[in-house]
């Protein structure tokens, strides 16, 4: 029965953790009143190691979550992880987003606020530690978080550059 290709899309729909961080709404003033279009930040993950993010616009909620969904899955990249942490204290900057990001002892759980909850949620960090230091806008700290999360390093990889 697994082999309907009906029931093979949702295998694949569910093989990832995909999580809306925020929806805006956008009003135009037109001659009949006011039209009203949507974008959405919507973040993809495995919880294993590979998370992307995606911007998706359009005139129903449903369609921009769709386009941003799509998105993240294209932009997915994979992160090194220390067990259930992070191997490095690291600092992301995107525009005025500015995150810093603290690995935590094993039990601690995610002490981290605004858009970068389901970033590092999606990507399958549980222990860390994180404070948004610069603008409030979530796309930029989204986009903060996953420019700290690509400067992370395993030991092993700092120790060659070294020697």
């Amino acid at each position: 029965m697994s082999a309907d290709p009906r029931f093979s899309r949702d295998a694949s729909a569910s093989e990832f953790d995909e999580r809306v961080v925020f929806v805006n709404r956008c009003a135009k003033v037109v001659k009949g009143g006011r039209r009203f279009s949507f974008s959405a930040v919507v973040v993809v993950g495995d919880r294993e190691g590979r998370v992307g993010y995606g911007f998706g616009k359009a005139n129903e909620v449903s369609d921009a979550i769709r386009k941003g969904g799509e998105a993240a899955k294209k932009d997915m990249v994979t992160i090194k992880l220390e067990g259930k942490s992070i191997p490095h204290e690291v600092i992301g900057i995107c525009d005025g987003g500015h995150v810093l990001l603290k690995p935590a002892p094993d039990g601690t759980g995610l002490i981290v606020g605004g858009g970068m909850r389901p970033v590092l949620e999606a990507a399958g960090v549980r222990d860390a530690v994180g404070k948004s230091l610069g603008s409030k806008n979530r796309l930029n700290v989204v986009k903060a978080t996953m420019a700290a999360l690509l400067q992370l390093r395993s030991a092993e990889e700092i120790a060659a550059t070294r020697a």
